[in-house]
């Protein structure tokens, strides 16, 4: 006697197109100016000009930059996939702009940069790093796991530096320099809450979902290429630059 199939359930059904949306984002974040560290061109003009203390444009510029940024969301949402507990959630986020935070504000205001290509060619390992931890690689290749708040800070760190690299190509003003700094950096954590939200919304859904536990594994496959995709553009700009 042939039973009947069972339907999916509205909830299955529902994850579906939230893991294709998911997919989908993760696969148009293909690497440019505008899609890592890079400063639109209207805002590149606007800090060559100005000079003195413009808080609330900096703190609107430092938004801006993480909530378009793919490379941060892309990495935010590698470090977040697997973590449930808000406690958990708030101390890797934390590590994550405290090392970005600490390397943008020292690698301006002491004029240290290091090259665009690398730092977002490195940003780009990050995203795959942490896709591949996630997969479980590490376990598997070499039988140990590495210590995942100390790779978050670290990496932090490296999203700092690149973005104080291209401030430091767009020669801003000394002339109010560290408040101009602050306030971008505080635009900065902004965005990332705004963003941080947005992912935690989304994957807060599609966890209660049997499509999760299904998908995950080829979510992150497809961030991983999309961390692959920013290695090979930055480093093939360094090259023919």
């Amino acid at each position: 006697m042939q039973t009947e199939r069972p339907k999916p359930s509205a909830r299955a059904a529902l994850g579906r197109p939230i893991l294709t949306t998911l997919l989908v984002a993760l696969a148009f974040a293909i690497p440019g100016e505008a899609l890592a560290h890079g400063v639109a061109e209207g805002d590149k003009g606007y800090i060559q000009e100005i000079s003195g203390v413009h808080l609330m444009s900096f703190l609107y510029l430092g938004a801006k930059h993480m909530v378009t940024g793919y490379d941060h969301i892309l990495f935010l949402l590698g470090v977040i996939f697997f973590l449930y507990r808000m406690k958990d959630i708030g101390i890797y986020v934390s590590l994550f702009a405290i090392g970005h935070s600490t390397t943008m504000l020292a690698g301006v205001f002491f004029n240290f940069g290091i090259n665009s290509y690398i730092i977002d060619a490195i940003i780009g390992l990050s995203i795959v790093y942490k896709a591949l931890d996630n997969m479980g690689a590490y376990q598997r290749w070499f039988g140990l796991q590495p210590d995942t708040k100390a790779a978050t800070l670290i990496f932090g760190f490296c999203h700092g530096f690149g973005l104080s690299s291209k401030i430091l190509d767009y020669e801003i003003s000394p002339d109010g320099l560290l408040p101009n700094l602050l306030a971008f950096n505080v635009g900065v954590e902004i965005g990332q809450l705004l963003a941080l939200g947005a992912i935690l919304i989304v994957m807060g859904f599609w966890r209660r979902t049997p499509s999760f536990l299904k998908h995950a594994y080829t979510a992150n496959v497809v961030m991983m290429a999309a961390g692959f995709l920013l290695i090979g553009y930055q480093l093939t700009g360094y090259f023919v630059s």
